[in-house]
């Protein structure tokens, strides 16, 4: 059988050089693991720290970590973490100030020295960072701190071989396969009774990384399988959500009782918020000290939060039905006027994390259901 050229198998110790080839390289290499009872993103040293043999249940508002029957290492799909937590981190120290005779000293701060390598960054959360690059990096202000750590960030994108429960990536075109955005992009397939990962090359310096490795050229079988692992993630998403003049719909309902009964069921606690890998507000926080020192720190906010939208007299939006519309209408509908893109990419965190499982599909599938209806202002 014919080999193809530009795509490439590695084995599980091939796997493990590439890992310690980027850290070779001086990059901090981050990649799924086990925590606290879910699969997070944190630094990984070789293949010994990622999932092996686990996966995911999720629904609305469920977690649940279970053992699978083979020890695939990408068997799951995305748990609380996005990559934001290290590109647009929740808590950063924007500057310090001490004493200095009678004045002050200013200076500011730089908490990032190491450039990034994303290992197994799955297709919904690629399409999430290149939105968050439009948003923060792509018109005439940019955020500075971001781009300090998006820049030079090695990306390794896995093709998503499964669906969770609360999946819809296929519905908003990003996924379950990465056709972009990477240096290069795995998929795990069944091979020889154990698991090959079949290597697309998506840059230059992946190239460059991928050429220093053992591997075997791949076939086409391989090709094949990987096409039916992707494909079977595809028929299989957990939920699915019709966008077809959706920005429209959902602004010519702001009124829906829709919006009254999920209000009843919102606690604004703003989970959703904290795990959307698109969502990137902010607020800034002063202190200061007995000695005289002070500092400004940026912590994410939310627009669930009564304080988010204080001006003086009060809050814009003091009810949770309009912090909840503001935050929906926001992802779906008027992200598109703002940056030319929906907020949304469909990785389902927002329903799994819900505590009390509000499903973003569903509130879109009642107000399209019934177009017009009236509820309280």
């Amino acid at each position: 059988m014919a080999e193809l050229p530009g795509q490439v198998l590695l084995d599980r110790d091939g796997l493990d050089r590439l890992i310690a080839a980027l850290a070779a390289r001086g990059f901090r290499v981050i990649g799924p693991t086990v925590r606290d009872q879910a699969i997070v993103y944190d630094d990984i040293g070789g293949v010994a720290d990622l999932p092996a043999g686990w996966t995911d249940r999720q629904d609305g508002g469920h977690y649940r970590l279970e053992r699978r029957t083979d020890d695939a290492l990408f068997g799951h799909v995305v748990g609380p973490h996005s990559w934001k937590k290290f590109l647009h981190p929740s808590r950063l120290t924007l500057w310090r100030a001490a004493r200095d005779g009678d004045g002050f000293a200013v200076e500011p701060t730089d908490e990032h020295s190491e450039p990034f390598a994303f290992f197994g960054v799955r297709s919904c959360d690629l399409h999430a960072i290149a939105i968050q690059d439009r948003v923060l990096t792509g018109g005439p202000y940019v955020e500075p701190h971001y781009r300090a750590r998006r820049e030079g960030t090695f990306i390794v994108a896995v093709n998503c071989g499964e669906a969770g429960g609360t999946c819809f990536c296929v519905s908003m075109g990003t996924g379950p396969r990465a056709d972009k955005g990477f240096d290069l992009s795995l998929t795990e397939i069944a091979d020889d009774g154990g698991f090959a990962y079949l290597v697309k090359t998506g840059s230059e310096r992946g190239a460059d990384v991928i050429a220093g490795l053992p591997q075997r050229p791949a076939m086409a079988r391989h090709v094949e399988a990987a096409d039916a692992v992707v494909d079977n993630a595809r028929r299989h998403m957990g939920r699915t959500i019709d966008t077809y003049g959706i920005r429209d719909l959902l602004l010519d309902n702001l009124d829906h009782p829709r919006w009254d009964e999920v209000a009843g069921r919102c606690l604004t606690c703003g989970n959703c918020t904290m795990v959307c890998p698109t969502c990137f507000c902010t607020t800034v926080e002063d202190s200061s000290d007995l000695g005289g020192g002070a500092a400004r720190v940026r912590r994410w906010d939310s627009c669930f939060t009564l304080d988010f939208s204080y001006i003086h007299g009060g809050s814009v939006r003091s009810s949770p039905k309009s912090r909840y519309r503001q935050w929906m209408t926001h992802k779906l509908a008027t992200w598109w006027d703002q940056f030319d893109t929906s907020g949304c990419v469909g990785c389902g965190r927002c329903i799994t994390w819900c505590p009390v499982g509000i499903d973003i599909t569903e509130e879109a599938r009642v107000i399209r259901e019934n177009p017009g209806a009236e509820g309280t202002t």
